[in-house]
């Protein structure tokens, strides 16, 4: 069988072009690792040539270019290939094209090809059913599940132009359509086109521009060539879409459990499909109990990051129990939890966990000895063998601290191994995590296949870290350095910065195994989600990070980073000592921090470094000493000023390289700042500029690369990033390169001395959205920052402005101008949906809030003030959406 390779590539100079592929060397009796050579008389049009066995029924295949000093780079966009074979055909003869990145690349992920255009009833497979067939394949991702592709063209067999006698294209290998025609029918030339029809045949676009033409001649009996086409030619504008976010805990329907669950999210689902909206998105739902308190509500720092959250089992969705009398008490609890306005974290997971395990105790020997339980176990016994004998030992220890676990402190593989081997399939308390696990799975996947079914995207969510005391950082010790914490800078959710208390990754160790932990966790993701958003994508470019001593996250500091000599920093004109990185103020600054109670302060907790300088004593020099201390005592503005006291540097030792220095963020705000003389304030701010703003862009950008693009490309998923806060310019530069959607606000504009955001010049790649869940909702955000919202509203033309609250109108106002945005996807909190309907919107703004970033101790307790079902019902609420999803051509 002889295989010929046309490949149309107009190189860069210098450069040459090789067909890698290990199935087809092997073969053909080559070196499978090294590229097979292709050849060109002008730089542009490539070919190789080579026989194999009639044994080689189907081969990947790529290409890459390869410059003058021997570096490889491979296709930017879909750079695999496939192709299948027939021993019946003696020659294939394929036409490729180098295949760029096109404008339109998100639909052709998981969140378009599984979900929002899947196709669920797909054709067979294209074969090469003549002696001489010529097969076709174009890119048609943009095609409605109740459309398709077909072919017309200028002869006969082609329908001489008329759509109705066009041939249906296979969509086996969507959004790929194929079609194999008779070359001995053809009248060679021709032209034809591809259109677009519904199941009836009825024609429902031609595609735009010039006809297509096939010009090749082949006189070989018994060929098969294949093309590759340039995608669809779409005349239609480019693809939009809308949907809605909320925490799935704050859902809320007639049967849930107080909470929340996955029978609520199918409710959510069925929602955004009646009005329109192609995506409903989430914030993170993986298990998070560590202490079993409201504390654990945080969903942002799970104890594993493949296994779900308990809290999020229906009940609904499993047999009644058995026993009448606990069922019943089971029934009064939950209307009881249901009634109240927000979450009851700790009832509700108690009451949830007590229904579980009396289940348990009903069906569980039934279930553990299920095909279905036993395929589970064997196939996520990697991840669910630490994390079910982790629960065990947290129980057990009654701390989830695994430091203080005694002998089972440090991970030991054989005796976990032994533990789960021994009662995975029975009634132990290993066994029970398992269960719950399995059930979770069960109804996550049913739930995400009807999500599938009705086109409805669902998006998830990749928090940057996990919980300190997680099975990930027991299991993976060498993937985390504990001595420290991941945190984020100072930005408008908190001037002081934000310490999540996450341990920080060695990113060294991840890169040596090619970040497998990352890309089993994506791959876990992708089970239930076709969409993703990234936490702080900042984190993989560079996390911020807080020493084990801080408690709040002002004297970080940017890992990985450049840090400065003190030559490079006296190379500013700012002579460098060292007692700038030790915590100190001048005696008369001590009334402005500490007011009233200086001369106790003095007292207490300070020492005299000279006489103009005093700084904290050994009783209070970390901020882990200060909360200690603090921690029965009722005075927090005494417990923050000594904070700001531990603080008051101008630089920050690097704890990886000693005698190389950060300076401290935001110390333009400190008086060790103030302090300085004028021309060394002026020396430190050109230092500080060039620091964060123009010494790390290459560095961060490659950093990012090196990192994103392997996890990138290890699934098919949508990717998405959250990339508020302190941007490098790098950020968007990869982000673009990568095709990751960024976040877009009105409120909060990305551009230096611009105030909100002109939706309408949004990248096309993008997420646009009135508020995140680390925000005021609208009508919130309205109340407490009401001359920067009149601002806005008069930015936006809003004839009146001087409302005390956000008005039905003026919300409309608001999600109209997101819908307008040049986003794909337009994506907005629930509340501020609601906030445009007078009748729905919840009669406490304040009430709607999700997170205070600012506040450590947060309780995420928030829940819809109405039920799914009522929602459902609200006619002309949904009516309303629907009309303005339309009117700004975000629907199919």
């Amino acid at each position: 069988m002889t295989l010929t390779f046309h490949l149309f590539y107009p190189a860069p100079t210098g450069h040459t072009v090789q067909l890698v592929s290990r199935d087809i060397a092997t073969a053909a009796g080559a070196d499978p690792a090294v590229g097979l050579p292709m050849t060109s008389t002008d730089g542009a049009h490539w070919s190789l040539s080579l026989d194999v066995p009639t044994s080689l029924l189907e081969a990947d295949y790529a290409y890459r270019s390869v410059d003058a000093d021997g570096q490889p780079s491979a296709e930017p966009w879909r750079p695999m290939r496939h192709v299948s074979l027939a021993p019946s055909h003696a020659v294939y003869t394929l036409h490729d094209r180098w295949q760029t990145i096109p404008g339109d690349s998100p639909l052709y992920t998981a969140a378009f090809t599984h979900a929002h255009f899947a196709r669920h009833e797909p054709q067979s497979p294209t074969k090469a059913t003549h002696p001489r067939s010529l097969i076709l394949r174009v890119p048609a991702p943009r095609v409605g599940k109740d459309e398709h592709v077909a072919i017309v063209g200028s002869c006969d067999s082609l329908g001489n132009w008329d759509p109705t006698r066009a041939i249906r294209m296979s969509d086996a290998h969507f959004p790929d359509w194929e079609v194999c025609l008779d070359l001995d029918t053809l009248t060679l030339p021709f032209e034809y086109k591809f259109i677009l029809r519904n199941a009836d045949g009825q024609l429902h676009q031609w595609e735009a521009d010039f006809n297509r033409t096939w010009t090749g001649s082949t006189q070989r009996a018994s060929e098969v060539v294949i093309v590759s086409e340039t995608p669809f030619r779409d005349i239609r504008p480019q693809w939009k879409g809308a949907g809605t976010v909320i925490p799935v805990f704050s859902l809320r329907s007639e049967t849930s459990f107080g909470v929340g669950d996955l029978h609520d999210l199918r409710l959510l689902i069925d929602w955004a499909a009646e009005t329109g909206q192609s995506v409903v998105q989430v914030l993170p739902m993986n298990d998070t109990t560590a202490t079993y308190t409201y504390r654990d509500s945080y969903p942002y720092s799970a104890i594993s990051v493949y296994a779900l959250h308990p809290i999020y089992l229906s009940l609904t969705d499993l047999e009644p129990l058995k026993d009448a009398h606990q069922s019943a008490v089971f029934q009064r609890m939950q209307r009881q939890l249901n009634a109240l306005p927000d979450m009851d974290y700790e009832a509700v997971l108690k009451g949830k966990l007590d229904y579980c395990r009396a289940y348990f105790s009903e069906s569980g020997a039934k279930v553990l000895q299920s095909v279905g339980y036993r395929r589970f176990v064997r196939e996520n016994r990697a991840w669910l063998m630490p994390y079910a004998v982790f629960c065990y030992y947290r129980d057990l220890h009654g701390t989830v601290d695994f430091t203080r676990w005694g002998d089972d402190a440090t991970y030991d593989a054989d005796r976990v191994r032994a533990l789960f081997d021994a009662q995975w399939e029975t009634s132990g308390e290993v066994g029970y995590h398992c269960f719950l696990q399995y059930i979770l799975h069960t109804q996550f996947s049913d739930m995400a296949d009807y999500a599938r079914r009705r086109g409805v995207i669902l998006k998830g969510d990749l928090p940057i870290g996990v919980n300190r005391a997680s099975v990930d950082a027991w299991a993976d010790t060498p993937y985390f350095n504990p001595q420290q914490q991941a945190g984020a800078p100072p930005d408008d959710f908190s001037a002081v910065g934000q310490n999540w208390g996450f341990p920080t990754y060695n990113w060294e160790v991840m890169e040596r195994d090619g970040f497998a932990w990352w890309k089993a966790r994506l791959g876990k993701l992708s089970e239930y989600f076709d969409c993703f958003r990234i936490d702080h994508i900042l984190g993989f470019f560079r996390i911020w990070e807080v020493p084990i001593d801080y408690v709040r996250g002002l004297c970080g500091h940017f890992r990985p980073a450049l840090p400065l000599t003190p030559d490079e920093i006296e190379a500013f004109g700012l002579p460098f000592d060292v007692r700038y990185t030790r915590p100190m103020i001048r005696r008369e600054c001590l009334a402005e921090v500490f007011g009233d109670k200086s001369d106790e302060v003095l007292a207490r907790f300070l020492t005299s470094i000279d006489d103009a300088y005093v700084a904290p004593n050994a009783l209070c020099d970390t901020q882990q000493k200060i909360a200690a201390l603090f921690q029965n005592v009722n005075d927090i503005g005494l417990r923050d000023a000594l904070y700001r006291l531990t603080e008051e540097v101008l630089f920050v030792e690097d704890p990886y390289t000693p005698g190389h220095y950060h300076p401290r963020i935001s110390a333009d705000r400190s008086l060790r700042h103030h302090t300085l003389t004028e021309a060394y304030r002026i020396a430190f701010d050109r230092l500080y500029t060039d620091f964060f703003f123009v010494r790390h862009h290459d560095f961060w950008r490659d950093t990012a690369l090196r990192r994103l693009h392997p996890l990138t490309a290890s699934t098919d998923m949508l990717v998405c990033g959250e990339d508020l806060g302190m941007i490098p310019d790098s950020v968007h530069e990869v982000m673009d390169r990568l095709r990751i959607l960024s976040l877009e606000l009105g409120r909060i504009s990305k551009i230096y001395g611009v105030e909100f955001t002109d939706l309408r010049h949004a990248p096309y790649l993008s997420v646009c959205t009135t508020s995140t869940h680390d925000m005021a909702p609208l009508r919130l955000w309205w109340q407490e920052d009401a001359e920067r919202t009149h601002r806005y509203m008069h930015a936006l033309s809003y004839p009146t402005h001087n409302n005390e609250e956000a008005t039905p109108e003026a919300a409309e106002c608001i999600v109209r101008d997101h819908l307008q945005a040049a986003s794909i996807l337009t994506v907005l909190p629930l509340q501020d949906w609601l906030a445009i309907d007078g009748s729905l919107r919840a009669p406490d703004p304040t009430r709607e809030r999700i997170n205070i970033p600012a506040d450590p101790d947060h309780y995420w307790r928030y829940r819809m003030h109405l039920t799914l079902e009522e929602l459902l019902g609200a006619e002309a609420f949904n009516k309303k959406i629907g009309a303005m999803l339309r009117e700004s051509n975000r629907t199919d």
